[in-house]
């Protein structure tokens, strides 16, 4: 019997992209596509899928906040996070969350059967150099010195700083995450107080660099 899996993306191409590949394999089936977390926790004590495929950046509930809701009745769903953001520093977030792999959008098309299939036989899913770097600062024998200043900021301080970099006002990135214009403001003063901004001009000036890069 095929494992059921569970799509949960905001973006109509990239759900039906990620269908199709599921759908070419003789292991895998897609039982849902979804395009909110809010959806999606309405609807898997209904469908009781073996599986999900979890985009981060979604409307409203994120995707690891989606993925830390999974975990708190669920330990056996087999999840696989997909994102465009860069591996280094979502990845151990998403493990840290809950998530059994972190898949890179540009490569999903291609890796995307290997990592469930990795991620059902047991393991975690990353790339070679992801593994490698978290196993090295699990001995204590990571390079130092190089931790980010964004490792500092939690998950909504994080989105709420990228979603500034992508040019969204108060209002709009209030709209995207579902919480008040007051929130954000909130969130924001964390950020500069966290990062060391005097100011809400310096904020998104670093945050449209760090988006930029």
């Amino acid at each position: 019997m095929k494992k059921r899996i569970l799509l949960v993306d905001d973006h109509p191409l990239i759900r039906k992209g990620i269908g199709l590949t599921l759908e070419e394999s003789s292991v895998y089936e897609v039982c849902c596509q979804l395009s909110s977390a809010e959806e999606a926790i309405g609807s898997i004590g209904e469908l009781k899928p073996d599986g999900a495929v979890i985009d981060i950046s979604l409307t409203g509930m994120n995707g690891i906040e989606l993925v830390k809701h999974i975990r708190s009745s669920d330990n056996d769903m087999k999840i696989l996070m997909v994102s465009r953001h860069d591996e280094d520093l979502y990845a151990e977030r998403a493990i840290r969350a809950g998530a059994n792999g972190y898949l890179m959008k540009q490569v999903a098309a291609e890796e995307l059967t290997n990592a469930l299939d990795k991620i059902f036989n047991g393991g975690i899913y990353m790339s070679e150099e992801m593994s490698s770097r978290m196993l090295q600062q699990a001995m204590g024998k990571g390079p130092k010195g190089e931790q980010s200043p964004m490792d500092v900021l939690s998950d909504r301080e994080l989105e709420v700083f990228e979603l500034t970099g992508a040019g969204l006002s108060t209002k709009e990135i209030a709209e995207k995450i579902h919480v008040s214009a007051k929130t954000v403001e909130t969130y924001k003063a964390r950020l500069r107080e966290k990062l060391g901004y005097e100011s809400g001009h310096e904020l998104t000036r670093a945050a449209i660099k760090w988006t930029d890069k």
